[in-house]
């Protein structure tokens, strides 16, 4: 152990320690050595060739002269000699521990796990503000889309199942430019008719969904019609859409017992623009194809060439519309597709799959809002489908692709009727099987069955199975099960 200068040398006199300087006045017999010591203990640092005074080492002190203005032997500072530096107050707490100079306080080092829990933290925030961000965009955007009332709408059971009409209405109003001249402007086809429609059946029960296409020519008893309208009560079911959504409904619940609980309407240009904001479709042509009504192109289809290719919005709505499809089978020589409508309807769907799976393998913020900006301009819904149903269904869509979407037609059989032309009769009792296996359940009661090409309802005959006694024996055959329309010649998503 260091020894201590013995006591009245200068030894050690005005060493610096630390920050601190020490006098030897304020040793024994200045009043606060001992605040000095316990000093000089809290601080701990070297002083050089001297020691720190020992714990063991006892000073005692001299005699303790009195202080004071009655004492006059000091002032009003309490007693402290002029040289007194150590800055404690006599029978006060000891001076505050000083740093050595250029030597900064170490903070504690967080540990691995306790920095990977605030990058975390920080990286939640970040998504939940910027998911907010979206979530409101998406909101805001489809609030712009334009609503209407719907009296004949059927109400859904609170998380029930429920049926969306989807329309594509064939109006010229608003056509201009590119589409007037490829599709007619308003004033050389006026009014509008549903040039496509369609079913969505949505179960949030098993989060699915399955889609089921009515030919636009089915040959109906009209429900619902305004007086005043010059048009027959028989009809082919899409003139029902004339006088608007409200009469169609009426007619497709009345005629095939499916009710519908809210519509979504498209225009001509929302088939445009649906496929221009996603960048083009791609569909693998087998064959060449046109459209082709004996020798007028009334769709503007023209696929000069076989295999898959990108389409843009004009061409896949040619595409969409096409009535007279014809394909090349080789060079030269043009097969027509004699399934009319039914033909139709499977390249509508094909064309709804390649935009499904290409707004999934795109999906992006960018991409979202030149969607969203580019339709909700051209549809229009009923009141009643809020903002968040429409974007439950949008996640719904983006959670598969368009081929795991369900999608049915009704059976029909094409014929010529003296009071409406060519239309399509509704197949029974397959349309009822199909109608029962789209619904998951049996449809509602028919009010006006639909009609055949003579004008009487269409009844549906009794469902009695026989089981045949012996292999290839007589019973009742089974309905065929290829779905109307389909061909080799139709495109199918790349």
């Amino acid at each position: 152990m260091a020894r201590r200068p013995p006591r009245g040398t200068d030894a050690g006199k005005g060493k610096l320690i630390g920050h601190a300087r020490l006098d030897p006045e304020s040793g024994p017999g200045s009043g606060d050595g001992r605040a000095g010591r316990v000093g000089l203990e809290r601080l701990g640092a070297r002083q050089g060739d001297g020691a720190v005074p020992a714990p063991g080492d006892v000073t005692t002190p001299g005699p303790v002269e009195p202080s004071g203005p009655a004492a006059g032997g000091g002032d009003a500072t309490g007693g402290k000699e002029p040289g007194d530096r150590s800055g404690a107050v006599p029978g006060g707490a000891p001076p505050p521990a000083v740093r050595p100079p250029g030597r900064r306080a170490r903070r504690r080092r967080r540990s691995t796990g306790e920095r990977v829990i605030r990058w975390v933290a920080l990286v939640v925030a970040l998504v939940l503000v910027l998911s907010g961000s979206v979530y409101g965009y998406l909101w805001y955007r489809l609030g712009q889309i334009k609503s209407v009332k719907c009296s004949a709408c059927a109400v859904a059971a609170p998380g029930g199942a429920y049926n969306v009409l989807i329309v594509g209405s064939d109006s010229r109003a608003g056509d201009t430019g590119a589409a007037a001249k490829a599709f007619g402007s308003a004033s050389q086809v006026g009014g509008q008719r549903s040039d496509t429609i369609k079913i969505l059946h949505v179960d949030p029960a098993t989060n699915s969904a399955r889609l089921l296409s009515i030919p636009r020519d089915t040959y109906v008893a009209l429900s619902g019609m305004p007086s005043g309208t010059g048009l027959a009560t028989d009809n082919k079911i899409n003139t029902a859409f004339n006088s608007g959504p409200i009469p169609l409904i009426q007619t497709i619940e009345n005629t095939f017992g499916i009710p519908i609980n809210h519509f979504v309407i498209t225009s001509f240009n929302g088939v445009i623009d649906l496929v221009r904001a996603v960048g083009g479709i791609t569909l693998d042509f087998p064959y060449p194809v046109r459209d082709n009504d004996a020798g007028n192109n009334n769709s503007g289809l023209n696929i000069t060439h076989s295999g898959c290719q990108t389409l843009n919005g004009t061409m896949a709505l040619a595409l969409a519309r096409s009535r007279y499809y014809e394909y090349e089978v080789r060079p030269g020589y043009w097969e027509y597709d004699g399934t009319g409508d039914l033909g139709r309807i499977q390249r509508q769907n094909a064309i709804i799959e390649a935009v499904i799976d290409q707004v999934k393998s795109s999906y992006n913020p960018l991409k979202v809002n030149a969607f969203l900006s580019s339709v909700v301009h051209d549809i229009t819904k009923d009141t009643a489908m809020s903002t968040s149903m429409m974007i439950s269904l949008v996640q719904r869509y983006h959670a598969f692709s368009g081929s795991d979407l369900q999608t049915f037609t009704l059976p029909t059989l094409g014929a010529s009727s003296d009071a409406a032309g060519s239309v399509e009769v509704v197949e029974q009792p397959a349309a009822n099987q199909v109608i029962n296996q789209f619904l998951g359940k049996s449809p509602n009661a028919v009010v006006t069955p639909p009609l055949d090409a003579y004008g009487s309802p269409v009844t549906v005959p009794s469902t009695t199975t026989t089981t045949p006694s012996t292999p290839g024996g007589a019973g009742q055959s089974t309905p065929t099960t290829a779905v109307p329309g389909t061909g080799s010649f139709n495109p199918t998503p790349c």
